[in-house]
Formats: structure tokens, C-alpha cells, sequence
């Protein structure tokens, strides 16, 4: 088992993350390095023993983000109304969505290299889906009698459709069509 990072440490893990998934997703999987680490405040030594390849640092970059997607789930059911909670989630899934396309290429490389950065990616978001839905379905909000991964795979079809950031207020009416179809309305 290994130790928890010290503070800095921890510090400078994040702010490589964050700054590999906007290079990785704006300049694709070709940006250096050492560009990454400049633009961290870090010397190329602390990313490498942080992230020993190319292909680990791009994997922990889409596993964080996918990590911070499931967290907002139980945040925004926290902080929200159980359905203003499922809609701001929906919101965060396809800036996720845009995230993840803008740094497909380099995603490409890490399967090329024999790794799988997908292979919980789906369950996160059905874990997702489902604290939301049930919170909503408590509520009496929303209805308890759908599932999951089909509202997941909606919300993918909106991002398939209107995935593009100037598609915003496309993806933003298409939503807001599939909250009105998951608001509870007795029979």
C-alpha cells in the first residue's frame, strides 16, 4: 500500500492533471512534456515521477476528470434540488464529453500502448446517474421508473448530436426536453 502524498506533493499532482487535460484537449497528444510541467510551475522531474510516461499522465488525466464527474453527482444532490441537481450534472456530462473528444487522440495513443483508460468509465457514470435519479425519484420529483444507463445513454445522444461548445444552446434545449420527459407526473 502506498503512503498518501505529502501537501505539495498532492499540490503539484493536481495542477499537472488539471494542465495535461486543457493541453492535452486543446493542443492534442503532441504538446511536450516539459511544456505541461512549465505551464504546472514544476520541473520535468516532478512529472515524471508522478507520471513515468506520456501514456500515464494522459490516462490519470481522463481518470480525474471522470473521477470529478462522479463526485459532482453527490455534490450537486447536496447543494441542489434533486432535479436542478440531475439537470447542472447533465451540463457537467457534456462539458466531460467535450473535454474527452478534444483529447481523443491522445486517449488513442494509450490504447495503442496497451492500456485502457475506459474500462470503469461507464460504471462511474451509471453510479452517477443512479444517485441522481434516486434522489429525484425520493423527492417525488422525478420518475422512479427508468433506468439509468438509458438516461445515460440520452444524455450521450444529446452530446453525439450537440457536442460542439457552439452547439451549447442546442445540447441546453435537448436537456431540458429530457427533464421534462423524467419529471414525475401522476397518471
Amino acid at each position: 500500500m502506498s503512503r498518501p502524498l505529502r501537501a505539495d506533493a498532492q499540490r503539484n499532482r493536481d495542477r499537472l492533471l488539471e494542465v495535461a487535460v486543457r493541453a492535452f484537449s486543446q493542443d492534442g497528444p503532441d504538446v511536450t512534456l516539459d511544456a505541461i510541467a512549465k505551464e504546472a510551475g514544476v520541473g520535468i522531474g516532478t512529472l515524471y515521477r508522478h507520471f513515468p510516461t506520456r501514456e500515464s499522465l494522459i490516462e490519470a488525466a481522463y481518470r480525474n476528470e471522470l473521477s470529478r464527474l462522479r463526485e459532482a453527482a453527490d455534490e450537486l444532490v447536496g447543494e441542489l434540488p434533486p432535479a436542478e441537481a440531475t439537470r447542472a450534472w447533465m451540463d457537467r456530462f457534456v462539458d466531460y464529453i467535450t473535454t474527452k473528444r478534444g483529447m481523443a487522440d491522445a486517449l488513442h495513443a494509450v490504447i495503442a500502448s496497451g492500456g485502457n483508460p475506459f474500462a470503469h468509465s461507464r460504471d462511474q457514470l451509471v453510479d452517477s446517474m443512479t444517485v441522481l435519479l434516486n434522489a429525484g425519484a425520493e423527492s417525488g420529483a422525478l420518475r422512479g421508473d427508468v433506468e439509468p444507463a438509458d438516461v445515460l445513454a440520452t444524455v450521450c445522444g444529446v452530446t453525439l448530436t450537440a457536442g460542439e461548445p457552439r452547439q451549447r444552446q442546442q445540447a441546453a434545449r435537448m436537456l431540458d426536453l429530457l427533464m421534462d420527459g423524467l419529471r414525475y407526473r401522476p397518471a
